[in-house]
């Protein structure tokens, strides 16, 4: 009796040993699945992440080129050209990014035991949308050079407009500068009082012994000496002496001599068109 129970322990003990053996297998088989289904899945993750960023990339593209655009009128004035300039460089530059971001994609797939057909297939509908958009953002830049050409010329045509318009606006200031000066001109007049012997130092008059006065007709007289006047308004002159008599011709009856409470003449032209209309310089000697 003892010897069976001994046997039945043996055979009981036995029994545990093998059953831990395989406990233990089938908890390491089970790690090292999980380790493998922790890797893919962060591999996994890793890519659609780099798929999303790819993605994102071509939906900036997609709305800068809806920006661009080069139809007749859209790049009136610097500003416009310039914004459109900075939309081709910026989905230039996404461009080249999801260039990169796709070659190291494609790389990663290739190394990978996780790359489904699907993948591959998603890998290569992006490359062929990169070269779509390659050949689009260089059709604009051809398209953007030829407006260039043409904003460059309106530019100078406007500059030359300008200038033309600056130089007429220069010609017609400088034009109403002598019509003004001929204005003032063609009704200057000169008036000039004062004694005999103060108008023949200035060689105004000149007298000799027995002789009528001679006016103005020294060619050296004292132009300085007279006084410059406007005959469309000036058309009274003081003359502070109680005497006086013009020496140069005026029609009689275009003008008197007034005094005023002091007995002090005044010389009103009454006429300024046929008063002037002889000569355009007037002597008055006053004593």
């Amino acid at each position: 009796m003892k010897k069976l129970l001994l046997l039945l322990a043996c055979v009981g003990f036995f029994s545990s040993c093998g059953d831990m053996k395989k406990n233990q297998s089938l908890k390491a088989e089970n790690d090292s699945l999980n380790i493998a289904l922790a890797e893919r899945d962060a591999e996994l993750e890793n890519i659609m992440a780099a798929f999303n960023e790819v993605q994102e990339g071509f939906r900036l593209i997609n709305e800068a080129e809806n920006r661009v655009d080069l139809q007749a009128g859209s790049m009136e004035g610097t500003s416009a050209a310039q914004k459109i300039r900075d939309d081709i460089r910026f989905i230039s530059e996404k461009l080249q990014s999801n260039r990169t971001r796709i070659a190291e994609l494609e790389e990663q797939l290739n190394n990978s035991k996780y790359a489904s057909a699907q993948l591959k297939k998603t890998i290569a509908g992006f490359k062929q949308e990169l070269e779509a958009k390659s050949q689009q953002i260089e059709t604009l830049q051809t398209e953007l050079a030829s407006k260039n050409i043409r904003i460059a010329e309106l530019d100078d045509a406007v500059a030359g407009l300008n200038q033309n318009v600056a130089d007429l606006t220069a010609e017609n200031a400088a034009k109403a500068v002598i019509v003004a000066n001929q204005d003032v001109a063609l009704n200057a007049a000169w008036f000039v009082f004062g004694t005999s012997s103060e108008l023949k130092d200035q060689k105004i008059i000149s007298k000799k012994f027995l002789q009528k006065t001679k006016v103005l007709e020294d060619e050296d007289f004292n132009k300085d000496y007279f006084t410059q006047i406007d005959i469309r308004t000036d058309k009274e002159i003081k003359l502070y002496s109680k005497d006086a008599k013009l020496l140069t011709s005026h029609p009689e009856g275009t003008y008197k001599l007034t005094k005023d409470d002091k007995d002090q003449l005044t010389l009103v032209i009454t006429n300024p068109n046929k008063f002037w209309s002889v000569s355009r310089y007037l002597v008055i000697e006053v004593k």
